[in-house]
C-alpha cells in the first residue's frame, strides 16, 4: 500500500472534524480491536492526541478491556470507562416487565446487538455536550457481509476506515507502527468465544480477495458470503423511504 493513503485519510479527518464541520474533536468506542487502534491512531495523528477521546464501555465485564486501556495509552489519548450494565440490565427488564405475556425471553440476536447499540447512544450524548463528531471504526470487509450492528457500531458522523479490508486496516495500522501485537491479534466479538472467522464460516482473506480481485475461493466459503451480503443490504442502505415522484426542490441539482 502506498504510504501516501495514510497521508491522505488523515487530511480527510482533519478537514471534515476541523474545517467542514467545525467541531473541536473526535469520540470513539475503544474495542481493543485493531479497529479502534488504527482508528484512533489516524484521528489523533490528524487531529492532535488533545482532540480525540476513547470510550472503553464494558458491558459488566470485558475480554480486552485492559488492551483498550493500553491501546489509548500508546497512542496518548485520554480516555474515561464507562460499565453501561446497569443501563443494559435496565433495558432488558423494561421490555419484560412490559411485554411479559407475549414474550417469555428476549432473542440471543436482541441480547447481543443491544450493547453496541447502547454504546452508540452513549458516543452521541458525549459528543453532542463536548462539539465533537463520533467516529466510525467499521471497516470494508464486515461492512460487505454485515458483520456489524445496524444503529450500533456501524453509524458515525466519520468514517475514516470503512473503505479498507480487514487486511489492508492491519497494513496501515503497521504502517502507523502500531504494535504488531494488537494489530495482528485474531479477531473476535469477545462474547462468544470464537473468533471472527469461525463464526463466519470463511476467513477474511477470501473476503478480501473476492472484493478486491474477485476471486471465489473455495465455494462453500463464496456462497455463505454471497447469501450474507445480500441478506445485509438493509445494514448498508440505512432506513428505506417510500419513493414518490413528487416534485422537490432539493432534488434539483443545483450549486448551494
Amino acid at each position: 500500500m502506498d504510504a501516501k493513503i495514510i497521508e491522505d485519510v488523515q487530511n480527510f479527518i482533519k478537514n471534515y472534524v476541523l474545517t467542514e464541520t467545525k467541531s473541536k474533536g473526535v469520540v470513539l468506542g475503544m474495542s481493543g480491536g485493531k479497529d479502534s487502534l488504527v482508528t484512533a491512531k489516524l484521528c489523533a495523528n490528524a487531529l492532535g492526541k488533545d482532540k480525540v477521546l476513547g470510550m472503553i464501555m464494558p458491558n459488566g465485564k470485558m475480554k480486552d478491556c485492559e488492551i483498550a486501556i493500553d491501546s489509548c495509552n500508546i497512542i496518548g489519548i485520554r480516555y474515561y470507562i464507562i460499565d453501561i450494565n446497569n443501563v443494559y440490565n435496565s433495558f432488558i427488564d423494561s421490555v419484560k416487565d412490559v411485554f411479559e405475556k407475549e414474550l417469555e425471553q428476549l432473542s440471543t440476536v436482541t441480547t447481543f446487538n443491544l450493547p453496541p447499540r447502547i454504546r452508540m447512544t452513549m458516543l452521541y450524548a458525549i459528543a453532542g455536550s463536548m462539539g465533537y463528531l463520533v467516529a466510525n471504526t467499521s471497516n470494508l470487509s464486515e461492512k460487505e457481509v454485515g458483520y456489524t450492528t445496524k444503529w450500533g457500531d456501524n453509524v458515525g458522523d466519520i468514517a475514516p476506515l470503512v473503505n479498507f479490508t480487514k487486511n489492508e486496516v492491519c497494513e496501515i495500522g503497521l504502517m502507523l507502527g502500531l504494535p504488531e501485537k494488537y494489530v495482528n491479534k485474531v479477531p473476535d466479538d469477545g462474547l462468544s468465544g470464537q473468533s471472527d472467522e469461525e463464526k463466519l464460516g470463511f476467513s477474511y482473506s477470501q473476503l478480501d480477495n473476492l472484493i478486491r480481485k474477485g476471486e471465489k475461493g473455495d465455494e462453500q466459503g463464496y456462497q455463505k458470503i454471497m447469501q450474507m451480503h445480500r441478506l445485509s443490504e438493509h445494514k448498508r442502505k440505512g432506513t428505506k423511504p417510500f419513493e414518490n415522484d413528487f416534485y422537490n426542490y432539493f432534488d434539483d441539482e443545483k450549486d448551494f
